[in-house]
């Protein structure tokens, strides 16, 4: 397994994951192109976009939020086992992470209406 620029839990995560839905480092295809948007000369001169695809299922993630391209590669396969669970039908403990965080956010937030409409009347 390639170890990446994040923490050693991060990488044992992925791992796992990859493990669980029978992904293997040779069933993808990876490249690294030139990124597009802002970042000048630095983007015009360093391939750190990276492009996967995974041979089996031909699912194909393109990655280029970081300047760094470790870090892109890191981010592109999450995505990639993301889109690949989904397709699976296994849900991605990303998402349900993330509801879990809107629905306390937005309880709060309702909260904090009720509380301030109450002392304004």
């Amino acid at each position: 397994m390639i170890l990446f620029p994040v923490s050693e839990e991060k990488n044992k995560d992925l791992k796992k994951r990859m493990e669980t839905l029978g992904i293997h480092e040779s069933d993808i295809e990876e490249r690294f192109i030139r990124s597009s948007g802002r970042g000048g000369q630095k983007v015009n001169k360093t391939s750190s976009c990276v492009y996967l695809k995974h041979l089996p299922t031909g699912i194909e993630v393109k990655w280029m939020t970081e300047r760094s391209q470790g870090l892109n590669r890191f981010f592109a396969r999450r995505e990639l086992i993301n889109r690949v669970a989904k397709r699976s039908g296994q849900m991605a403990d990303d998402g349900v992470e993330i509801k879990k965080i809107r629905k306390q956010k937005s309880k709060r937030q309702r909260r904090a209406k009720q509380k301030y409409h109450q002392i304004d009347q």
